[in-house]
Formats: C-alpha cells, sequence, structure tokens
C-alpha cells in the first residue's frame, strides 16, 4: 500500500466513525422535525379516538380539514385515520386547546298542537266577556230595590275587566271584623262557605233580585231568616281567596250581573287605583 491509499483510508475511516457517533447523539437527543407538508408552526397531537374523523378533529380544534391535511402530510381529505394515531393541529389562537365537548342542551319541549291551542282558547276566553257579565247601564221594567252601602269603605276594585279576568262585583276595603249589613231587606238564600269566596251570605230581595257579601270573617245570619234592611248579617274578612281585608259586593238578577254602581248611591268615596284582587268568580 502506498502512502497515499493509507492516507485516503484514514480519511473514509475517520469519516465513517464520525457518522456513526452523530448518529448516536441523534437517536440519543431528536431534535424536533416538521412532518412531511408541516408549515413549522408550533403544533399539538391529536390522539385518534374510535369515531374519530379528520372533519370532527378539525371542527374540535377550530381549524380547516385542509389545515389539518397540509400540517400532516395527508394523501387528502378522505384519509383513514388509525386508532391511537397521532393527528398533528397547528396551535392557532383558536385552536390553541381542544374544545370541551359540552354536554348538548335538550331543545326545549315542543307544545302539541292540543296545548297550544287550549292555551289559546283560555286566553281568548279570560279576553271574551262572560255571557253574566252586564255593562251596560241597566234598565227595568220592575222597581229597583233602595240598597244601599254595604259596608263603610273605599272601592279597590271595580266591576268589569282587570288584568286577571273578569270582576262580577265591587270590592269595599274595610277593617277586619267591621260591620257588613244587608244592602236591602230580604231572605237569606246561602250563609255558608264556598270555594274562593269563602264565607259568603246571599240575600234574595223582591222583583227577582239578589245581592252577595264573600271574604267574610263570621256570618251573622242564617239560612232562611229574614233581614231587614241596614241589619247586621257579616263582618269584614279575608276568607277564600282575597288578597286583604274587604267585601266583596255583588247585585245579581236573573243570573246575571249588574254594576253595583249603577244601583247604589253616590258612593261618598271610590279610589281611582284599582287593586288586583285574586278572589275570583262563583260559576
Amino acid at each position: 500500500m502506498t502512502p497515499g491509499s493509507a492516507m485516503r483510508l484514514q480519511a473514509a475511516f475517520v469519516a465513517l466513525f464520525t457518522t456513526v457517533l452523530s448518529a448516536g447523539a441523534t437517536a440519543a437527543n431528536p431534535a424536533p422535525a416538521a412532518k412531511p407538508g408541516s408549515t413549522g408552526v408550533a403544533a399539538l397531537a391529536h390522539t385518534v379516538q374510535p369515531g374519530d374523523t379528520l372533519s370532527g378533529i378539525a371542527k374540535r380544534y377550530g381549524v380547516s380539514v385542509k389545515t389539518l391535511v397540509r400540517t400532516n402530510g395527508f394523501s387528502g381529505t378522505n384519509v383513514r385515520l388509525r386508532v391511537g394515531s397521532r393527528v398533528l393541529v397547528p396551535a392557532a389562537p383558536e385552536a390553541a386547546a381542544a374544545k370541551p365537548r359540552a354536554a348538548e342542551k335538550a331543545p326545549p319541549a315542543r307544545l302539541t298542537k292540543s296545548t297550544r291551542a287550549s292555551r289559546r282558547a283560555a286566553a281568548s276566553a279570560a279576553r271574551r266577556m262572560p255571557e253574566y257579565i252586564v255593562l251596560s247601564v241597566p234598565e227595568f221594567e220592575e222597581p229597583i230595590p233602595p240598597f244601599a252601602w254595604p259596608a263603610e269603605g273605599s272601592v279597590s276594585s271595580n266591576f268589569g275587566r282587570r288584568r286577571s279576568g273578569w270582576h262580577g262585583g265591587v270590592d269595599i276595603v274595610a277593617p277586619s271584623g267591621a260591620p257588613i249589613i244587608a244592602a236591602a231587606g230580604g231572605l237569606v238564600i246561602a250563609s255558608g262557605v264556598e270555594g274562593r269566596y269563602g264565607r259568603v251570605v246571599k240575600i234574595a230581595h223582591e222583583n227577582g233580585f239578589v245581592s252577595v257579601y264573600a271574604h267574610n270573617t263570621e256570618n251573622l245570619v242564617e239560612l232562611g231568616q229574614w233581614v231587614m234592611p241596614g241589619q247586621l248579617i257579616a263582618t269584614v274578612g279575608r276568607t277564600g281567596r282575597a288578597t286583604g281585608e274587604h267585601v266583596h259586593f255583588e247585585i245579581r238578577r236573573d243570573g246575571l250581573r249588574y254594576n253595583p254602581l249603577y244601583l247604589l248611591p253616590l258612593p261618598p268615596r271610590i279610589t281611582a287605583e284599582q287593586v288586583e284582587l285574586d278572589e275570583g268568580e262563583e260559576e
């Protein structure tokens, strides 16, 4: 072997030894490297789970499918993903972290046609004036009993339309236990408790008129008793459905309810403010 050949052989051996050492160092401490087709932008890795698709992953992280294809060097958008493999996702500001899969909110319950129809009918009925309510000034051929005010107090709720429906009388505010008198002479045809009215007294008068006194604390007359005009018949209360102490007063004739203010003497005081009392109506 000539001296030149020996030197060339030594140089080749050194080069080979350096290459081996370099490869070992790279394997021990691998440097970050972009995937084929990667843009070099920092990325996070998504581990493919059963059922994952490329479009689903893109939607979850807020990136486009084309971005995932380009970042991972996929052949196309229809690439099949292997469970357990990793898909690099560019860490764009809107996709820096996986969006948690929030529990889907249950859609609002749909009303059936029958339910909607029932609600519309109820709302329409509340607006429509009941057949037993008479809003006009009454004109009777027969004489009207000389009605008087049944209690001392201000009218807090008038006859007719209210927010909650229709009111078949007037409400006269008075302290609990205050006297209630017969608005006219007649026969007691009811003295007891009736649903929303609570304790109630009803008196039949001449020519088919009936007066009603409701929400009483105590009834002081009995069924079948004859009472005189101005006689004490009950005391003011809030029994039944009532939001305060008052007497609910009605005047009826032949099943119809008339505005008592048209049939009573000019009241000394009627409040302008309407108080929403919900004693309801008797069927």
